[in-house]
């Protein structure tokens, strides 16, 4: 067994992410604090992700379907036909190989626990 405590976590600083077209909420700055790092589960791989003020990720899709829980501020979540505003305690499913992105609202910071299986990839 192996607890964590998500506050003594390190924030690791991901690269920058290309903003969606049209996208005005401000430079993509995220962190990561990983909470099962990869290699530590043969099943998942779990990570808080912080998003800044306005930050997203980009679109992009997963090998494995991603599991998004909203822990902190609020944010959106879209795919190629709908966009749905999240806040504190939402639970986002995105089936793998869903083109989506995530983030924070433009005028807002947003921090979510993503969840995927140990094999997945992401791609552009």
């Amino acid at each position: 067994m192996r607890v964590v405590r998500i506050a003594n976590v390190e924030h690791v600083p991901l690269g920058p992410a290309e903003p969606v077209p049209g996208w005005t909420g401000g430079e993509v700055h995220r962190t990561r604090q990983p909470i099962i790092p990869e290699g530590e589960s043969d099943f998942f791989n779990a990570s808080v992700v912080n998003f800044q003020t306005g930050a997203q990720t980009g679109w992009h899709r997963h090998s494995s379907d991603q599991i998004l829980v909203i822990t902190v501020g609020n944010g959106i979540v879209a795919n190629e036909t709908e966009e749905h505003h999240v806040g504190v305690g939402d639970v986002v499913q995105v089936k793998a190989g869903e083109n989506h992105w995530h983030g924070a609202s433009a005028n807002g910071y947003m921090g979510h626990i993503t969840i995927t299986a140990s094999d997945s990839t992401a791609s552009r």
